[in-house]
């Protein structure tokens, strides 16, 4: 074990870190450099449920040491980052908390991720939770024991949704807040990173910035990078016990949401098909399946109208549509700060 003050130690950290669009806004007194495994959490704008956030970390039951880095994203009026200092001061967790100036959600993920991988050289494993999630007692320990037991580059698992408006409980089964897959085991590909285990060699094969920037403020540079990696060969795997709740606000339950949700989904859906192909050819027939199945998704979704609530049946029409209209340049841009109110 290597542990260092951090008073000694903050010129360090800030060559590790090594960007003039981000600065250390706090730490830990003592950091263990030794550490193989890192949490990562991006932070705007949700100090309150950040506190419910590092509270389930605190509370992992794990012999593993474990650091965090997480990275405050609104560089403005930075109301996370007292909050993680605070965690940090205490002892309560090892690790540092960031400022990424430039806003925007790959901003702020690849600015965590690339942070804990200079900063804690010995971690191979880096885990990833948002600052409206709760992770379940066991989460850590399990995620890093399936990558352990499997060898899987990375370890994906359920966000289960919390309803602050708890009056249609069957949203849960909608596709916007339903986990992808109901099992643990291999899986061909993992969707989201909001519950999620990456190894630095995983890091290391699709090179960087993991999460492209052209998904910024759209969204999606997840997905990307995860079929970028399923095409490198890179092994998923599944772990459904891991479990990782997420607050809903009663906004993201209301219609209007859900439908943007949909329409978005199949815009990213678009982008990251789009940027596979390299030829003219393929790139015309990505445009043309886009468009054809949209007939097909008037059909499925007429079909899932007899066991399905209307809300939960249009949306795979709206995810073709979506991927449509992305084909003919709709251009998406909810991560824009000036379209978050919380």
């Amino acid at each position: 074990m290597t542990l260092i003050p951090t008073d000694l130690s903050a010129s360090r950290i800030s060559d590790a870190v090594r960007d003039p669009f981000r600065e250390i806004a706090a730490s830990s007194r003592v950091i263990d450099l030794s550490v193989g495994i890192v949490v990562c959490i991006p932070c705007f704008r949700r100090p309150d449920h950040l506190r419910l956030t590092l509270d389930s970390l605190v509370n992992q039951r794990t012999p593993r040491s474990f650091a965090v880095v997480m990275v405050e994203n609104d560089a403005a009026a930075r109301a996370s980052a007292p909050v993680a200092a605070e965690y940090l001061a205490a002892g309560k967790l090892q690790g540092i908390c960031l400022v990424e100036k430039r806003q925007g959600n790959c901003q702020a993920i690849n600015a965590a991720f690339e942070a804990a991988q200079a900063v804690f050289p010995a971690a191979t494993r880096f885990l990833m939770i948002d600052d409206d999630e709760i992770a379940s007692p066991d989460w850590l320990e399990l995620m890093v024991r399936t990558a352990e037991a499997t060898g899987a580059d990375v370890v994906g698992g359920p966000v289960l949704p919390v309803f602050d408006d708890d009056s249609q409980p069957w949203l849960a089964r909608h596709p916007a807040f339903c986990p992808a897959y109901d099992y643990t085991g291999a899986v061909p590909l993992i969707y989201g990173c909001g519950n999620c285990l990456i190894t630095r060699a995983a890091f290391e094969r699709l090179g960087g910035p993991a999460f492209d920037l052209k998904f910024n403020f759209l969204g999606g540079g997840d997905c990307d990078f995860f079929y970028r990696g399923r095409n490198a060969g890179l092994i998923f795997h599944w772990t459904a016990e891991a479990v990782i709740t997420e607050t809903v606000p009663q906004s993201r339950t209301r219609l209007g949401w859900i439908a943007r949700r949909g329409l978005r989904i199949g815009v990213i859906n678009y982008r990251v098909r789009i940027k596979a192909v390299q030829s003219t050819a393929e790139r015309t027939r990505v445009f043309a399946q886009t468009l054809a199945r949209l007939p097909l998704s008037l059909v499925r979704s007429a079909r899932l109208l007899a066991s399905s609530k209307a809300v939960v049946a249009m949306h795979p029409m709206l995810v073709a549509v979506g991927s449509a209209l992305a084909a003919l340049g709709y251009d998406p841009k909810p991560y824009e700060a000036s379209k978050i109110g919380s």
